[in-house]
C-alpha cells in the first residue's frame, strides 16, 4: 500500500461546545494519510492517474472553513466521509487537533482511521 499524506493543514472553524467557541474561530491542524496506489502515476507521470491533493485540500478546506460542530469527532468522521466518498479512498488515517484550548497544553485532539488497508 502506498499513501499519499498531507500535513500540517491550518484551517480556522467553529468547533467546540463553550459559548465563546460559538462565536469564535479557531485555528485547527489536519494530517492526513490516504491509501493510494501510486504505480500508475509513477508510470505515466499524469496527475489524472494519481490521487490530487490539491483537490483533496482545497475540498477539506472549504468543507471545514464553513462548517459548524460541537465536536471535533464529528468534524473528523465527516472530513473522513468526504475523503472516502468524493475521492475514492479505501483507507485513510486523520487527525485534528484544536491548538492554544489548554493553558499547558499545544493540542488536543482526535485521531481516526476509516477503511480497510490492503
Amino acid at each position: 500500500m502506498d499513501i499519499v499524506f498531507i500535513r500540517h493543514m491550518r484551517v480556522e472553524t467553529l468547533i467546540g461546545v463553550h459559548a465563546w467557541e460559538k462565536n469564535s474561530k479557531q485555528q485547527i491542524v489536519i494530517d492526513l494519510e490516504m491509501a493510494a496506489d501510486i504505480a500508475r502515476a509513477a508510470a505515466n507521470d499524469r496527475i489524472e492517474d494519481a490521487l490530487d491533493y490539491e483537490a483533496v485540500h482545497r475540498r477539506l478546506r472549504q468543507f471545514v472553513e464553513a462548517s459548524r460542530f460541537d465536536l471535533l469527532e464529528t468534524l473528523a468522521d465527516r472530513c473522513a466521509a468526504i475523503v472516502r466518498n468524493e475521492f475514492g479512498v479505501s483507507w485513510l488515517r486523520l487527525r485534528i487537533d484544536k491548538l492554544d484550548v489548554l493553558n499547558d497544553v499545544r493540542g488536543v485532539g482526535v485521531v481516526i482511521e476509516r477503511g480497510e488497508r490492503d
